[in-house]
C-alpha cells in the first residue's frame, strides 16, 4: 500500500496525524495511523527530526510536532488567506440581513469559528472566534458534514458516545445524524434552533473547494424571536448565496 505514495505525502500524513493528538505519541502509532511499516517511519521521522518538524523525547519513547511545524502554523495565521477571502461575504451579509454572521470550519467532531461579523446592536452569544462546538449540535457543522462522503461520517461518530448534548436536542445516534444531513444537503442549509442555546437558532450553508470538499461554512445566528419563520426561507437564501460566492473565490 505505502509503495506507491510519494514521500511528501507521507510526510504530510505524519504532520497532520501529530496536529490531531493531544499531546506526543510513540512511533508504532504514528505507524499506524499514517500505514507505514515500523522501519520506513523511523527513517522518515529521523528527516522530520533533522528538518525541524518533529521532536524526539527519548525519555518517553515519543514523537510531537516541531518548532518548524509551529513556524508554519504561525505564518498561516499571518496569511489567513480563507478569512481575507470570507470577512467581505460576511460583513455584507450582515448588512443584508440585520444579524451576526460567523465562518466555521470542522476540526474533527467539533465546529471552530474564525469569523465573527455583527450588526450594530448585536445580541449575546456564546459563538465567538476561536470557540468550539460539537459539529453535531450547531448549523455550520452540520452544513459541512452534509457535504462529506458517508464512511468520513461514520468514522468521525462510531459509536453513540461520540455525540455530545446540551440542551435535550439534536442527533445522538448516527442514524438520525444521517437522516438530517440527507435533508439538509438536499434543501442546500442547515438550521439548528436551541440545539446550544435555548431561544437561539442559526442557519448556515457551506462552501467547497475544487474538488467538492467542504471548507467552511457561513451562518447567522439569531433569538428566534427576532426572526419570523416566514422570513427564514428568505435568510437561508442570502447565506447560500454568500456561500457560494465564496466557494468561487474558492476556485469551487
Amino acid at each position: 500500500m505505502s509503495g506507491n505514495v510519494p514521500a511528501s505525502t507521507r510526510t504530510l500524513r505524519v504532520l497532520t496525524f501529530l496536529a490531531t493528538q493531544p499531546g506526543p505519541v510513540p512511533m508504532e502509532r504514528i505507524a499506524s495511523a499514517v500505514g507505514l511499516p515500523r522501519s520506513s517511519t523511523y527513517h522518515l521521522l529521523r528527516a522530520m527530526i533533522d528538518e525541524g518538524f518533529v521532536v524526539h523525547l527519548p525519555e518517553e519513547k515519543r514523537y510531537g510536532l516541531g518548532v518548524a511545524a509551529f513556524e508554519i502554523g504561525s505564518a498561516y495565521l499571518r496569511h489567513d488567506p480563507l478569512e481575507r477571502l470570507a470577512r467581505p461575504l460576511l460583513v455584507q451579509l450582515v448588512h443584508e440581513v440585520g444579524q451576526t454572521a460567523h465562518l466555521g470550519v470542522l476540526h474533527g467532531r467539533e465546529l471552530v469559528y474564525l469569523l465573527k461579523e455583527q450588526p450594530p446592536r448585536p445580541v449575546t452569544l456564546v459563538t465567538d472566534v476561536g470557540v468550539r462546538l460539537p459539529a453535531t449540535l450547531t448549523a455550520s457543522g452540520r452544513a459541512l458534514l452534509a457535504e462529506l462522503p458517508p464512511a468520513q461520517v461514520r468514522a468521525l461518530f462510531p459509536a453513540p458516545e461520540s455525540f455530545v448534548r446540551r440542551t435535550d436536542l439534536g442527533p445522538q445516534t448516527l442514524t438520525q445524524l444521517r437522516r438530517i444531513l440527507a435533508d439538509e444537503k438536499r434543501q442546500g442549509f442547515a438550521v439548528e434552533d436551541s440545539f446550544i442555546t435555548p431561544g437561539v437558532a442559526s442557519v448556515a450553508s457551506a462552501a467547497v473547494d475544487h474538488a467538492g470538499h467542504p471548507v467552511a461554512a457561513i451562518s447567522v445566528t439569531f433569538r428566534t424571536d427576532a426572526v419570523p419563520t416566514t422570513d427564514r426561507p428568505h435568510l437561508a437564501h442570502k447565506i447560500r448565496q454568500a456561500a457560494k460566492a465564496l466557494t468561487r473565490r474558492l476556485h469551487g
